[in-house]
């Protein structure tokens, strides 16, 4: 997993050179994280003309000026734009440039009108509100750690210690508030940096590097890690250089007492000791934390400071029942394990997706469904399916979402659409359900886990763009009609094996469901469909199929034989099969995040030294998993029927 992470990264950076003119040199575009407000802009057409009057304003000031730090604004008429933007003092402003560029690229991923975001970036951070709030500290610590120990007999923790409280103390008090630090350590050094956004007072960057550093504390004696609050300060330190030793600083003369904040400073440096004891305490007792392969994030929160989420659509049903035309088989679109769905065409002419919940006592819940309901409502994602609005009277509980024409991806893989796909269009609908599922899983701000991807829960809108749908409703459902009350909630032929055998759930269990998807999305057979492979009729199923011509060099074997050899490039299309293969490895530590398979999607190369290991596979575990539907109560009709929206 570590060597994932760092050719992630490398590929990453790769990707940057190859698509932003003028990088030369390493911008840092390491993805840190990307929120989004949950309100939206009344007016798109000002808010859109202010938001990229500020981005430019900020890219000229940037490319003209040679500035590291920028703010703009642009308050015409209605719907203001204000934005900030800083890059590390060590980049050049050609690759201060470039991080700008991808910056300003990620936050559009945002859903149309948000009138709030910002993107943090290893090399820079890009914010923009509508509302002037750039001398503000939110006291929301991010912090990101690494997944190797140093060796505590060099006294890499010790030193780490006194490197970032010396740099919470010093850097308020350096003009441009930046400083970086190269401290030596036995067997090496320690390359460290703290960065304030230059609109921060004194104490405000000391009170925000005071989070920041008690935060990363904890990361020690791992060898590297981050710290940052997205408003406007950041902390990072690691055993590799990540600048050049000509950018250090000498902070020794701020180390002095005197000046801003120094009666506060010993106040700090106690709770910074105090909060990092406590730490090293919890440490030892919860030891499994040190063992965890994946990197640590903070939970995420609102950067517009407002917690509130907005409510759903309040629908009657007698509207609901006149939009369906009394919910008719004609208007039918499908149905699945939570549910049938119906197409709607309400009063103002609006066409709607209707879903009704399969009936139960819904008493036993109705506070939740209130706060499940208003949570998804706040779910905007391009390639997530938009909540509308519910109704819950009586015994009725539905669920109003945007209308999707083109139904479900199954269709198009394996119904009366079969073959008309072409290369490109399958590869977006790869890349943007991992795009959905990354945000699902990292960037909003609780963490969803779908439980049941597969090509009938990806819906394609009028531009065949995927839009996955039905996340988030497991607790929406009664016990005694929920999944979750069984061991598990996804589909036949989709679900991860440690979930089906264990009832282990994570994020990886969405992977491997994704991976299966992919496959099916290249090879246009079902997960679940055997087929013949050799004269004398053996028959496998898709996943062992695909390991198999992996191991061979044969890949190419796999691809629906209805996409034209001509219009695809075969190296991008085994690309994607190994990652498909990367996502379904059988353990799940083993399988990337899905802000990885992002990355690994969007690069070229370098793909060979991260080899999957074999998976489970499906065909000698499809009657096992039968057994354990069965006697958990679970339904299996998910597997011939699909959720359409």
């Amino acid at each position: 997993m570590v060597q994932l992470k760092v050719v992630a990264l490398t590929l990453l950076v790769l990707w940057s050179w190859r698509n932003f003119e003028g990088a030369v040199g390493d911008p840092q575009l390491y993805l840190l994280t990307l929120e989004c407000s949950g309100f939206m802009a009344p007016n798109l057409s000002n808010f859109y003309q202010n938001l990229n009057a500020s981005l430019a304003d900020l890219r000229a000031q940037v490319t003209s000026q040679s500035r590291h730090f920028a703010t703009a604004q642009s308050t015409s008429r209605t719907d203001p734009v204000y934005a900030m933007f800083q890059c590390r003092n060590y980049l050049s402003i050609t690759d201060c440039a470039t991080c700008l560029a991808a910056a300003a690229t990620e936050i559009r991923n945002c859903s149309v009108g948000t009138n709030g975001a910002h993107v943090v970036y290893d090399g820079c951070f890009l914010r923009y509100e509508s509302t002037d709030s750039f001398n503000q500290i939110s006291s929301s610590s991010h912090t990101l750690c690494g997944n190797q120990t140093a060796d505590e007999s060099t006294g890499y923790g010790a030193v780490g210690q006194q490197v970032l409280m010396d740099l919470q103390i010093a850097t308020p008090k350096i003009s441009g508030y930046f400083a970086a630090t190269k401290t030596q350590v036995s067997g090496g050094a320690i390359y460290a940096v703290a960065q304030c956004a230059e609109t921060f007072t004194q104490d405000n960057c000391l009170d925000c590097l005071s989070n920041e550093q008690s935060s990363m504390q904890g990361c020690l004696p791992n060898t590297n890690g981050r710290a940052f609050d997205p408003p406007g300060c950041f902390m990072r330190y690691s055993e590799t250089p990540f600048f050049a030793d000509n950018q250090t600083i000498d902070i020794s003369p701020f180390l002095k007492q005197g000046g801003v904040g120094s009666n506060k400073k010993w106040v700090i440096i106690g709770c910074g000791f105090g909060g990092a004891l406590l730490v090293v305490i919890l440490i030892s007792l919860f030891p499994w934390n040190r063992r965890s392969q994946s990197p640590k994030r903070t939970p995420r929160r609102s950067i517009m400071g407002a917690t509130d989420l907005n409510g759903p659509t309040k629908y009657r049903y007698s509207d609901l029942k006149a939009a369906t035309k009394n919910f008719n088989e004609k208007n039918k679109l499908g149905e699945g394990g939570f549910g049938a769905v119906y197409k709607g065409t309400m009063k103002n002419g609006k066409v709607v997706a209707v879903k009704k919940l399969i009936s139960g006592d819904f008493n036993k819940v109705d506070d939740e469904f209130e706060s499940e309901v208003t949570l998804i409502s706040n779910v905007h994602h391009r390639n997530l399916v938009r909540l509308l609005g519910c109704c819950s009277e009586g015994q009725e509980r539905i669920l109003v979402y945007q209308y999707m024409a083109n139904t479900s991806l199954d269709k198009f893989l394996f119904g009366k659409r079969k073959g008309s796909l072409n290369w490109k269009q399958r590869y977006d609908i790869i890349l943007g359900t991992a795009r959905g599922l990354t945000y699902l899983h990292e960037e909003f701000h609780v963490s969803i886990i779908h439980r049941d991807i597969k090509s009938g829960n990806i819906l394609l809108d009028e531009q065949l763009q995927p839009k996955i749908s039905d996340f988030g409703l497991a607790k929406l459902l009664p016990e005694d009609q929920s999944h979750v009350r069984t061991r598990v909630a996804g589909t036949l032929g989709y679900t991860a094996p440690e979930y089906v055998l264990h009832g282990q759930l994570s994020e990886k269990a969405d992977t491997y469901s994704y991976g299966i998807v992919a496959l099916e999305i290249i090879s246009g057979q079902k997960s679940t469909d055997v087929k013949v492979v050799d004269d004398d009729g053996d028959e496998e199923y898709l996943l062992r199929r695909a390991w198999k011509l992996y191991e061979r060099g044969m890949l190419l074997e796999l691809v629906d034989k209805s996409l034209d050899p001509n219009n695809y490039d075969a190296e991008e299309v085994k690309k994607v099969i190994a990652i498909a293969l990367l996502c379904t490895q059988a353990s799940a530590a083993m399988r990337p995040a899905m802000s990885e398979v992002v990355v690994l999607l969007n690069c070229n190369n370098l793909l060979e030294h991260m080899r999957p290991s074999m998976p489970i596979f499906i065909e000698s575990n499809l009657r096992p998993h039968r057994d354990i539907f069965a006697s958990t109560g679970s339904s299996t009709s998910n597997a011939t029927t699909s959720n359409s929206i």
